[in-house]
């Protein structure tokens, strides 16, 4: 039986955008919609994808999916993510820890911070309003 993990995704990962074929490629199941802890904060990382970073102060319950993903698949699909993205230790608004995408601080630095969005498709459909 294949070890399966569970995996937050908060961007193109998701269900319907540009890299969710990533997971369904390696046999990913989408579990669940949820929420982090409000101990997170967002960029936009060039309007191609978000990076999220856990912070002490000024974070927000960022809406994200829950995906399974099997145990070996997890290292295909962090090879195929952007780099200065990687993998860590998500809280999600439940209490319940899962592996998540996360961003490395640097990565963040001079891009336009979308946190008060509360996640990358209520960002992404702002700035299609916007560009209308």
């Amino acid at each position: 039986m294949t070890e399966m993990l569970k995996l937050a995704v908060n961007g193109t990962l998701m269900r319907g955008l540009e890299l969710n074929s990533n997971l369904l490629n390696v046999g990913g199941r989408f579990l669940y919609e949820a929420t982090t802890t409000p101990t997170y904060r967002l960029w936009s990382i060039g309007d191609v994808h978000p990076a999220m970073v856990r912070v002490n102060e000024g974070g927000t319950a960022v809406a994200l999916e829950i995906w399974a993903v099997p145990a070996a698949g997890l290292i295909q699909v962090l090879q195929q993510e952007p780099p200065g993205l990687s993998i860590g230790k998500v809280k999600l608004s439940s209490g319940e820890v899962v592996l998540g995408v996360l961003a490395e601080p640097i990565l963040c630095e001079g891009q336009t911070e979308i946190t008060s969005y509360n996640g990358w498709r209520a960002y992404m459909a702002e700035r299609a309003i916007a560009t209308k």
